[in-house]
Parts: structure tokens; C-alpha cells; sequence
């Protein structure tokens, strides 16, 4: 799962693919949270919210700004570079830094993330 959806997740209710194996719990409840009528699906939906809002308040300003810019404004990495006045590539990093950081809190809460998976080795 990218940071746009796990961002998307903590702005609208849920709609989204779960890339797990079949069979894990946490898919299976993930599953369920599909349907956003439910009680369940609606504090699930507030509780993702609002981890992520407090994650992305948590961060560094220049990983707050790179990821709000292209996350919440649509923006390309060309347009963040140019607002924020630094490389393509820094706009990367910082963006992948902070969805790194607000999938690490998520983590904290929801055994292995929203779908993010760790690179060992």
C-alpha cells in the first residue's frame, strides 16, 4: 500500500485493497472494514485518522510540507521541488521519509501497518 492510500484512508472512509495473504486475521478484519456503514468501519476509519493526522503533525516541517503538497494537493514531485525550492530528488526522499514515519505509527497500532512492507536484509 502507498503513503497516498494509507493518507487516503485517514480522509475518506475505507476503500481499498488489502495486498495480505487470505487467512491472516488482520485481512480478514481489514476486509470487513470495507463496507463503511458499519459501526466498526466508521471507528476504524476515526482511529486511522486520526493516527495519521497526529503522525503527519509529528513530522519534521520539510517532510510535513513535501508529503501535505503531494498528498493532500495533488501535487507532482516537479511542482513540491519548485515550491519548496530544493531537488526532485530531496522532494523523494522527504516524501518517502514521511510515509515511512506515519506508517511506522500505524504500525504501532495495527500489527504490520496498513499493507507497507518492511525491506529486511
Amino acid at each position: 500500500m502507498t503513503g497516498r492510500s494509507v493518507l487516503a484512508i485517514a480522509l475518506v472512509p475505507l476503500s481499498f485493497e488489502i495486498d495480505r495473504p487470505e487467512g491472516e486475521e488482520s485481512s480478514e478484519v481489514l476486509a470487513r472494514m470495507k463496507d463503511t456503514a458499519t459501526p466498526e468501519a466508521m471507528a476504524l476509519t476515526e482511529e486511522i485518522r486520526s493516527i495519521v493526522t497526529a503522525a503527519i503533525d509529528a513530522l519534521p516541517e520539510d517532510l510535513r510540507t513535501a508529503i501535505q503538497l503531494r498528498e493532500l494537493e495533488g501535487l507532482s514531485y516537479e511542482e513540491i521541488a519548485n515550491a519548496m525550492e530544493c531537488p526532485v530528488g530531496t522532494v523523494r526522499s522527504r516524501i518517502f521519509r514521511a510515509r515511512e514515519a506515519i506508517d511506522g505509527r500505524l504500525r504501532e497500532v495495527f500489527e504490520g501497518g496498513l499493507g507497507r512492507r518492511e525491506v529486511t536484509g
